[in-house]
């Protein structure tokens, strides 16, 4: 079965995205995380050239959209606002970023 969150939430002023899962897990993703894993094409290719996101010291989410009942897409306060984090990909950036702490 597919883990989709219950709660959503813009937390530590608007630095990170807080998930709450049905399995009942909590993860805490950071801005920069989100934005430099956006699967947009210019994020895309930055990494396929191994470029290094450049983000902006004050990077912020602005707005969290949800895209039918499988993904949010994140508007980020540099613009930034084609990525869309399907559920199974952003529980996978999760569990990365939690395994760094």
């Amino acid at each position: 079965m597919l883990d989709v969150p219950r709660e959503i939430r813009v937390t530590d002023e608007a630095r990170r995205l807080d998930v709450h899962w049905a399995d009942g897990t909590v993860s805490h993703l950071p801005v920069a995380t989100l934005r430099a894993e956006s699967r947009s094409a210019d994020s895309v290719r930055a990494a396929v050239d191994a470029l290094p996101p450049a983000l902006p010291g004050d990077l912020a989410i602005r707005d969290v959209r949800a895209v039918g009942a499988y993904a949010v897409n994140l508007v980020f306060s540099d613009g930034h606002d084609r990525g869309i984090f399907p559920w199974p990909y952003l529980r996978a950036l999760a569990e990365r970023a939690d395994a760094r702490l």
